[in-house]
């Protein structure tokens, strides 16, 4: 059954569905979707029955970042009270790239701002390729900071270089080809290339989707030292006589279903 409020809307499941629900103002967000989505992500992450999570946007924008309302209070704020907000909004981002439950964006529409942010940090992110992408805040004499830990690992420091200091609009084929989504396709195909790459995350083990998700986490950018090669030797062999390295391996050689496929 689908939880509603004012903002969100999270249908819980295997599958899990977190909804950006603020179409009128394009699913902008301000202090109070911030603290649902922390809430949605921290309480589903935690769930044992969930297996996945999209990400989605209701109407034709997906995020158009900030809600003016919320820019026009920020506008007469302290430092103090500023740098209490963009912990919030850090927090969550936080919250959403460190979910132990792997996590796909759902882009139906154009992505600004911040919500550029909520695209980087999910894990997967499948676009329709009439969706436009723009870090806009250098327009408006500010800076992408809150966001930029998740979108430069996304796109990459070159891209992010133009994209951050000249704040234009790029297409959904410009974004996949600066690796910052995965996928771009009609619109007429999203809902079936998003489930079909869910599928594939719920076929796989899910204590080795979580510790693949914090793997690449914690190597990517990190020298190949013997530290790093240590660490990888030591995460290989606990897997491999974990209950579900064990049973993974005997469904192979027996060729059967794991028990997680199972039922």
């Amino acid at each position: 059954m689908s939880t509603p409020s004012r903002s969100l809307v999270v249908t819980p499941g295997p599958v899990a569905r977190v909804t950006l629900n603020r179409p009128d103002v394009r699913n902008a967000f301000n202090e109070e979707v911030i603290a649902e989505l922390t809430q949605a992500f921290l309480q589903l992450g935690a769930d044992p029955e969930v297996r996945a999570i999209i990400l989605a946007g209701e109407g034709p924008a997906f995020c158009a970042g900030a809600d003016l309302n919320w820019m026009r209070r920020m506008a007469d704020y302290s430092r103090e009270q500023n740098l209490a907000d963009a912990e919030q909004l850090a927090e969550m981002l936080r919250v959403l790239y460190a979910c132990p439950k792997p996590t796909v964006a759902r882009v139906q529409g154009d992505v600004y701002a911040g919500g550029v942010g909520l695209v980087a940090a999910c894990d997967i992110a499948i676009s329709v390729d009439t969706a436009g992408y723009c870090l806009s805040e250098a327009r408006l004499g500010l800076i992408p900071a809150t966001i930029s830990p998740y979108v430069i690992r996304a796109m990459g420091a070159r891209a992010a270089h133009r994209y951050c200091l000249t704040a234009e609009r790029f297409s959904a084929a410009e974004a996949l080809r600066i690796g910052f989504v995965h996928e771009v396709v009609s619109a007429e195909q999203l809902d079936t290339r998003v489930n079909e790459v869910v599928t594939q995350l719920v076929n796989a083990g899910p204590q080795a989707v979580r510790l693949c998700k914090q793997l690449v986490q914690d190597v990517a950018g990190r020298d190949i030292d013997a530290a790093l090669i240590r660490s990888t030797v030591e995460s290989i062999a606990d897997v491999r006589v974990s209950p579900e390295g064990r049973e993974g391996i005997q469904s192979f050689l027996q060729k059967r279903k794991p028990h997680w496929l199972q039922g």
